[in-house]
């Protein structure tokens, strides 16, 4: 018969009489690294310099040392001298160290032992990546206690979004506040920019959207921008989105380079935030227009067998593509910010596209204000995340129903909905319009005087498009010609490419 196994009561009743003691960790940290990098401080002030763009007090492990580092750059901000003598004051009736040595003594320590500022830096960041392991530890801490002792209106989705956040909040924490740069490096960046435009085919300075005309009157699609695509309902709007996703990562060519890293030639990773469709829609779509079968006879399954083996041929070529796509619907803008940072540590991204805007929700304080506050947030965030991750945000919008009360339909920056800040926010700011889907809708009776009239509008403007561009910070605005083939949802470039597209001068700021 076998012996029960020891009771977890048993278990801790020996190991409390047993005479081997408890392993103690401590949490990491290197107090040396911190005494001589305030020791190397108090000798020369100039060495605050160094660290003060990323340490801050809360990142030593010894609280006094962190008072200590919080005096000195508050002395030295003030334009004082920090020494051991300037800071006696401040610490006379601190509690002494040891009964033989008191803080101001022990600052005339630090001072004597210091070594040169040299290595002012990396003591530095030794001390805050110890730091950061530390709140990694009290994260890992506090996320097994809530889940031990979590209430019962507190759902394990919650408790990970919870988590995530702040992982995703330690991860980016630091990691894009580069500070001044000096003019020369700016102007570095510009003429390599220029060199990488010049070189590249078409001379673009950005991620071509594979639509020739739209190219060159953009430029591509710029790092770091904002780009809003707005248009009414059956416009486009998402076809175009789509199309140009799909044309970016399509394009996708990389090259390795021998320090490990990878530098991309063409193309790009594309994350892709559905709001409104799922995935399957999305993909059925792309499917669609490389396939050239329309989008309906997919869905209804009205194909013969060429075009399924078409089907089958053309989707394994696109299941290498990197196109990520979210499906996730009423996201907020700090969950959209979060997933986009996950997607660029794990699989690197050249373009996010978001559809559409006023899906998004921005935190329960400004959501409780009004609309207008929370459409604000969204842009404003949509912005700074462009220009954290380093790559153009396509995000779709709505257009208010004064286009459909005016004689010209096409779309203007006051038809922007509910929000200046989508006008003030955004980099560029693209209108798509289709004539056809208005003429069409004004048919008369055949027979009629204005029937000829009709069909004469119609020829000249079916299977064609617009794309506006009502505002572009560093080009022109004008109106691009693209054609547009409604059973594909694909747009596309005209064959007269010479003749696709006007400008308006300067639209910069």
């Amino acid at each position: 018969m076998t012996q029960a196994a020891p009771s977890l009561s048993d278990q801790l009743r020996a190991q409390a009489s047993s005479e081997q003691p408890i392993p103690f960790r401590q949490p990491p940290h290197n107090i040396d690294a911190e005494q001589a990098l305030l020791g190397a401080i108090l000798v020369n002030n100039e060495a605050l310099d160094r660290v003060s763009g990323f340490l801050k007090p809360e990142h030593y492990y010894d609280p006094l040392h962190g008072q200590i580092y919080e005096t000195i750059g508050q002395l030295i901000h003030l334009g004082k001298q920090a020494t051991p003598i300037t800071l006696r004051t401040f610490f006379e009736n601190a509690e002494a160290i040891e009964p033989n040595l008191t803080v101001p003594q022990y600052l005339g320590r630090l001072a004597v032992n210091a070594t040169t500022i040299i290595n002012c830096a990396d003591y530095g960041r030794t001390i805050y990546d110890l730091s950061v392991r530390r709140q990694l530890i009290t994260v890992g801490e506090d996320v097994v206690n809530a889940a031990f002792d979590s209430p019962v209106d507190s759902s394990p989705e919650k408790q990970i979004q919870e988590a995530e956040g702040r992982l995703y909040a330690l991860a980016e924490n630091g990691k894009y506040g580069k500070g001044f740069v000096t003019f020369s490096e700016a102007l570095l960046q510009s003429v390599e920019m220029a060199g990488a435009a010049y070189e590249r085919d078409g001379g673009l300075s950005g991620i071509s959207t594979g639509l020739v005309d739209l190219d060159r009157q953009m430029g591509g699609l710029q790092r770091s921008d904002l780009i809003v695509l707005a248009g009414r309902p059956s416009m486009g709007k998402t076809a175009l989105a789509t199309n140009i996703a799909w044309n970016i990562a399509k394009a996708y060519q990389e090259e390795k380079l021998s320090d490990g890293t990878t530098k991309v030639l063409n193309g790009g990773k594309v994350g892709f935030f559905s709001l409104e469709m799922s995935a399957e829609q999305l993909a059925s779509r792309v499917l669609s227009e490389q396939a050239e079968i329309a989008s309906q006879k997919i869905r209804r399954g009205m194909i013969n067998e060429e075009e399924f083996r078409r089907l089958v041929e053309v989707s394994q070529r696109m299941s290498v593509s990197p196109l990520f796509i979210d499906q996730t619907g009423g996201i907020t803008i700090a969950q959209l910010a979060a997933r986009s940072r996950k997607l660029k540590r794990q699989h690197g991204l050249d373009l996010l596209v978001v559809d559409y805007l006023q899906l998004l929700s921005g935190s329960s304080k400004n959501a409780s204000a009004s609309r207008v506050q929370e459409i604000t947030e969204i842009t404003t965030g949509l912005k700074a995340l462009a220009k954290e991750l380093e790559v153009p945000i396509i995000a779709l919008s709505q257009l208010s129903r004064a286009v459909e009360q005016r004689e010209d339909k096409r779309p203007q920056l006051s038809d922007l909905r509910e929000s200046g800040s989508i006008e003030q926010d955004a980099d560029v700011v693209m209108f798509v319009f289709r004539e056809e889907y208005y003429v069409e809708r004004a048919k008369p009776p055949e027979g009629s005087e204005k029937f000829a009239e009709w069909q004469a509008n119609m020829e000249r403007c079916v299977g064609t498009a617009e794309v506006i561009v009502g505002k572009q910070r560093h080009g022109p605005v004008g109106t691009v010609k693209l054609s547009f083939e409604s059973q594909f949802t694909r747009f596309g470039n005209l064959a007269a490419t010479h003749a696709n597209y006007s400008h308006e001068g300067g639209g910069g700021e």
